[in-house]
């Protein structure tokens, strides 16, 4: 099938394709005897798993990764589920990070209106009263 089918078929653009091929992630195609290439139905679930797995978080990197596994016919199972642990806890981190910033968002909010008018010098009050609070307060969220 030409680039464009495969295009249609996979949901990824003919720039990806050429981008996936670029770096490596996709194997040279067959090429027609005028120079096309001509890529057959793997290439289809090659781009259906890097997608999926870039819906999961997986890097660009990664995925060459599993794929080499499975290319020395080895399974990626143990490496994809170390991908994955190591997400989870990136995604764990940050929903603390977020909620710690939530927090704080939501006093700044509250103590919005009591605050004075912004003198000449300031910007923003609401932003000047963060700073002042922030070099107050302990540092570190752990």
């Amino acid at each position: 099938m030409k680039i464009g089918e495969l295009a249609r078929l996979s949901g990824v653009t003919t720039k990806t394709i050429r981008y996936y091929e670029s770096i490596g992630l996709l194997p040279d195609p067959v090429r027609t005897p005028s120079g096309y290439r001509d890529f057959d139905e793997s290439y289809v679930d090659r781009l259906t798993f890097i997608r999926t797995s870039q819906r999961l978080g997986i890097t660009l990197h990664e995925v060459k990764e599993m794929l080499l596994f499975r290319e020395r016919g080895e399974a990626p199972c143990a490496y994809v589920r170390s991908v994955l642990d190591t997400q989870l806890e990136g995604i764990d981190r940050r929903m603390r990070e977020l909620e710690f910033l939530r927090e704080q968002l939501t006093q700044i909010v509250s103590e919005a209106d009591p605050l004075p008018a912004a003198a000449d010098n300031c910007t923003c009050q609401l932003i000047e009263h963060a700073r002042q609070k922030a070099s107050i307060a302990p540092s570190g969220t752990d």
